[in-house]
Formats: C-alpha cells, structure tokens, sequence
C-alpha cells in the first residue's frame, strides 16, 4: 500500500517475456533498417580484429631479424584497416542510432496514445504520480538508453563474437583458455540480472510515488497551510524521499560488487591466455608473433565486455522503464460506447446514472435529468455532492456505470482550470476550429470580452502564451477558454466553476463573459456563485450523490430546504469585491467532446 494506494492501483507494467516480444515486434517492422545497422557494424568490428595479426606479423618479422622494409607492408595494413574501420564503424553507428530512435519513436508514440485515451478514473485511482512518473523518468531512460547504450552494446556483443572466432582461427586452445573467464562473467551478469531487474522495477514504483507526493503537497499548498499541515506534509514529502534514496543507494552498491567480480574474470582469462601461448610457443606449435596476437585479442575484449556486461546496468534500468511503458501501451483501448438514442439536437437526457471512481462506494445514485434545447440550468449543493462529477459524464470524462447520457449534439466543457497552450495565442484558439478566419477569431474574443486586452499585447494574436511566453492572468486563461467554446460551436455547454474567481475584480467580468458564451445553447452550469444559479432558467440541487429538489430560484428558496439553507448562508456571508488581481490558477486543457 502506498499513499493509500495498492499495487493493484497502480498502472500495469509489462513482464520481461512481453517486453522482449514488443522489441521483436518493433525490430521486425523495421527488418531491412536493422539488418543494415547489424551487418555494417559486423564489418566494421571484422576489419578491425585485422589489427592483432598484423601486430603479430610485425613483431615475428623482428624476432626473425627482418630488414626494416619488410615492416612497410604490414605498417600499410594497419593503416588502410584503421580507415576502413573508421568509416565503416562511423556509418554503423549512425544506422543503429537510426534504429533506436525509430524504435523509440514508435514505444512513444503508442505509449502517448493509449495514454491520452486512458479513462480518467483509471488515472486517478493509479495517482498522477505513477503516469507522470512514466512520462517523464521513464521515456528520459529508455531515450537515453537507445542513445547512448545501444550502439555501444550492438558494437560489443559483434567484437566479443568475433574475436572469439578469431583467436579460435590462430588456434583452438586459446580459446579454450580465453573461455575460462566466461564461466565467471556469466555467473556475474545472472546474479547481477536477478537483483538488478525488481530493484530498477521498485526504483520505479517509488518514484512514482514520491512523485505524487510532491504534487499532492504543492498541488494542496493552500489546503496544506490552511489546515497547518506543514509539518506533516514535509515529514511525507521526506519519508518519501527516503525510500527512493535508500533504493538508489542499494543500486550503487550493487554495481559496486558487480566491477569486483568483473575484474576477477579479467585476470583469470589473461593469465590462462598467457601460459597457454607461453607453452605453445616452448613447443614450437604457434609463433611469438601468434601467440603476442593470441594476447592482443582477449586483452582488446577487456573493453567490450566490461562494456556488455556494464551496460546491463543501462539496459536493465531500460527494460524496467519500458516494462512501465508498454505496459500502458498494451492496455485494451476502452470499450466504444453503445451508438446514442437519436436525440433532438440541444437535448440532454440523463437516465438512471449511476457512478463511482471506487467500486462499492458510488458517488452518483441513480440520477434522473433532461435539459431542454436552450435551457440553462444551474447545478448546485454541497461540496462533495456530485456536481463536478455529474458534470464530466455529461461532458463524455466519465463513463457511467449505470444509466445513459443521451446528448442531442457536441458538448463542449470549460473547468475552473484551463490550460493555455505554448506559441501563438491565434493557434491556441484555432484549436478549437481549425482554419478559422482572424475574423471568426477576433468575433470569439471580442463575444467574451477579450478583445481589448488581446489587442493590447505586444504582438495581437501573434503573442506567444503559455509556457515561456507572455503569461496571462486566470481570467484571461478563462476567457481564452470561452472564446474556444464559441469558435467551437457547440449546442451543449457544460461549465464547471468555470468563472469560479469569486472575490477577484474579474469575478463579474466573468460571468458577463460566460453569459454571452452560452447564448443560443443548451447550458449546465456547476454554479461556484450563488447569482449564477439566481439568473438560471432552472436549478437542480444535489445532495449525497441525488438529485434532491429542482425548480427556479424562487421556488426553492420558498419551498425551503437545502438550496433554500445554501442562499440564505451565502448571502448572510457574501464577501465584499476583492479589487486585487486574481490569484493565478494551473492551467489545465478546455475538451471539446462530440457525443452525439
């Protein structure tokens, strides 16, 4: 259990069997790449073990007292092996980079895919921690793995092969005696991969859930100082961190044990190396010159096998990473909802609607509710009532669990939290409609009351926002998402606290907007401000996850009882109006959701 959450919670990572079965999946989508990238390194690494030969022939040319011209032709050799190796090696290098970023391409894109279409319960149940953790720690790993560690692996694992090949060629015994090290290096590398894959996977795990503890703490700063929570939130934040330090550092001492027993392995193979080509030599079967190339070879291994069996630290922390990646890419796609009712266009038919984000405890109880085409009906209750909730099934976030949302058109949705995306404001806005004229835009902004400010900025539409760019304030982030909802056009709206700046001097500001966003459609509203519910056509009020009383604002305010209680305590505590800025909010997407 972590956070509350169990493993089960958590997002899927995929077994080592399933990952190795993606990675052929991948390479043989890409055959021909691949089988370029592999035979040009072969080359490369077969001109290069030409080397210790030559070597070998150059010093048997001075044991036997040679002139120095004999020495000419082996002296070119080298040369001539040193270019094409360099080029060939150059060329290899850039294919497998070539291969692994296409490979690494493809991981990602699945990964973003499924993940965007993940349902929202889904996510939340896991914690953004473990998704964000996936994003970031993760794709950062396996990216630098691809990078970094694979043509150096590719490279390695060809030399190790094929210079075995070749000191077999100058004489079966030395390899015999080469290969008294791999009994050592193999024992190495199986008791290194035992402990090494679960610490990488649980290095992952409390990352994620370090992770989420940070944005839970700075997500919840005001609710956090607001309750005094403080120490209590630096002490988790703390625990947390702990854990993850503790795994890292039983990581480092792994790798540790791992070097020691690699030079074990080195020394013993050199040393069987040399006696053998020592006794060979005193028996006249090979020459001081093969035996010196016998020692050139498995001494020139030191680097690709340490290298081999150090990279399994990179190739380890990867596969765990792409564990955690695929295992999002391989969920199932969520099932497509049954084809809708035909419904009157600006319809909204809610019938028998039930939801909960936890199995056994339901947060909606069999809701009941029809908007009529160009109604606007104002949602309110108590917090943790329903209302958001009830909201996003309407809106297409959520899928209920019992019931139907019939719509009779797109709905569009606007939350408290917008996000402005990075680059030119225009674009922003044409990402509701595409190939909108900067007169449609100009319209849209100027119909919420933006049109004075956008024009005031540096550059007009062509004013680069969001990250890095000219930040707007939380209302003009709002503003930005109503006008995204006129460009889009949708006959539904669905507004949850999306003018929720009670007490900023822009709080009237946007209501006006939002009142004038929604003109010509049908509206939910989740009402943060009483007056919003005041000026509705209808109020519904939600009490316990049920609908408990719906009629006009009078109405309910005569027949008393919850929503009668709400006006009476909000008017008796109506703030006065704040004349500061509005406080910045995080921004978060506005979703546009076809449901019809």
């Amino acid at each position: 259990m972590r956070d509350g959450r169990s493993d089960a919670d958590l997002l899927p990572v995929a077994t080592a069997a399933r990952v190795r079965a993606a990675v052929r999946a991948l390479l043989g989508a890409h055959r021909g790449l691949a089988m370029g990238a592999f035979g040009t390194m072969a080359v490369a690494t077969a001109v290069g073990l030409l080397v210790q030969p030559l070597l070998g022939r150059i010093v048997d040319l001075i044991a036997e007292r040679h002139d120095a011209g004999a020495l000419t032709l082996p002296v070119i050799l080298l040369a001539v092996v040193a270019v094409v190796q360099g080029v060939t090696t150059a060329l290899g290098l850039s294919l497998v980079s070539r291969l692994g970023e296409t490979l690494l391409a493809d991981v990602r894109e699945r990964f973003v895919e499924h993940a965007l279409r993940l349902p929202l319960r889904r996510v939340e149940r896991a914690g953004t921690g473990d998704l964000t953790s996936r994003v970031t720690g993760d794709v950062v790993v396996v990216a630098q793995a691809v990078r970094k560690a694979l043509p150096e692996l590719v490279r390695s694992l060809l030399a190790i092969a094929l210079t075995l090949g070749a000191l077999a060629v100058l004489d079966w015994r030395f390899l015999l005696a080469a290969l008294l090290a791999v009994p050592i290096q193999m024992h190495t590398a199986r008791w290194y991969v035992t402990r090494a894959v679960p610490l990488y996977a649980e290095q992952r795990v409390v990352t994620g859930a370090q992770q989420q503890q940070l944005l839970d703490t700075i997500g919840g700063a005001a609710t956090v100082r607001a309750f005094r929570l403080q120490e209590r939130q630096v002490a988790d934040v703390a625990e947390r961190s702990g854990t993850a330090m503790a795994v890292s550092l039983r990581g480092v001492r792994l790798v540790l044990r791992f070097y020691c027993r690699l030079h074990l392995a080195e020394y013993t193979g050199l040393v069987a190396v040399l006696v053998t080509g020592f006794v060979l030599v005193r028996q006249d079967a090979v020459t001081i010159g093969t035996a010196t190339a016998a020692a050139l070879y498995f001494h020139s291994l030191f680097t690709p096998v340490n290298a081999a069996l150090v990279l399994l630290d990179d190739a380890q922390s990867a596969t765990a990473g792409l564990g955690r990646l695929i295992g999002v890419a391989d969920l199932p796609a969520p099932a497509e909802l049954p084809a809708p009712r035909p419904a009157a266009p600006g319809t909204v038919t809610v019938t028998g609607l039930s939801y909960g984000y936890r199995p056994g405890h339901p947060v909606l109880h069999d809701i009941d509710l029809a908007l009529r085409p160009g109604e606007h009906v104002a949602l309110v209750g108590a917090s943790g009532a329903g209302k958001t909730t009830l909201a996003r099934l309407i809106a297409g976030i959520h899928r209920p669990d019992a019931g139907t949302v019939t719509t009779g058109g797109a709905v569009g949705l606007v939350t408290q939290e917008v996000h402005v995306f990075a680059g030119p404001l225009a674009e922003d806005l044409l990402l509701a409609r595409p190939g909108a004229a900067e007169a449609d835009l100009t319209g849209a902004l100027d119909r919420v009351g933006a049109l004075e400010w956008v024009r005031a900025l540096p550059e007009g539409l062509g004013t680069v926002v969001g990250a890095g760019g000219h930040r707007l304030t939380a209302a003009q982030a709002q503003q930005l998402a109503l006008a995204r909802l006129v460009l889009a056009d949708p006959p539904i709206a669905v507004l949850d606290e999306a003018t929720a700046e009670a007490g900023s001097a822009g709080a009237r500001m946007l209501e006006r907007a939002a009142e004038r966003a929604l003109e010509g459609r049908t509206a939910l509203i989740v009402a943060h401000r009483l007056t919003q519910a005041r000026s509705a056509d209808r109020i519904v009020v939600l009490d316990g996850g049920r609908v408990s009383a719906s009629g006009t604002h009078d109405e309910l305010c005569a027949a008393g009882g919850t929503y009668a209680e709400l006006w009476a305590a909000w008017s008796r505590s109506r703030p006065a109006p704040d004349p500061g800025p509005p406080s910045p909010r995080p921004l978060l997407p506005t979703v546009t959701k076809d449901r019809n």
